[in-house]
């Protein structure tokens, strides 16, 4: 089984974080740019929180506030739940499927090497699900 070290080997362990001060435009704006969902809320190599396009529809949209003079540190999750490189693809499965969140930062110690989403943890397990796949049609075929 493929632990969260491989999936942080194959995509790369780079962090893109936002100050809880930085508005809520500029979150989304970035979010944009790089193509991805959430951005964790740092305050130097310190975790914060994380904010996610959720928290922009939830928070922010739905409730008419102002994505520019609203500050992530307003919508942010504060309370956030991370893994570690040791853990399993499945144990963080589980763990994002019970708490209904798509994307876990990764903890060395309280150092934020990364972040794994939902998508990463289902490539990896289509992944391991077509190799047991080869395996088994070699195996039969006597290869």
């Amino acid at each position: 089984m493929k632990l969260v070290q491989h999936l942080l080997d194959r995509k790369g362990r780079g962090i893109i974080s936002v100050a809880a001060e930085a508005s809520v435009l500029d979150a989304i704006k970035t979010m944009a740019e790089k193509s991805i969902g959430s951005l964790l809320v740092m305050d130097g190599d310190e975790l914060k929180g994380i904010v996610t396009e959720r928290d922009y529809a939830r928070k922010v949209i739905v409730k008419g506030r102002s994505s520019e003079s609203t500050a992530v540190g307003e919508i942010m999750s504060s309370d956030v739940t991370t893994t570690t490189p040791t853990e399993t693809v499945n144990q963080c499965m589980t763990t994002m499927t019970e708490k209904k969140i798509r994307h876990l930062p990764v903890l060395e110690g309280d150092r934020v090497v990364g972040l794994i989403s939902i998508g990463d943890l289902v490539q990896a397990i289509i992944s391991d699900q077509q190799e047991e796949i080869q395996h088994l049609e070699q195996y039969i075929s006597g290869q």
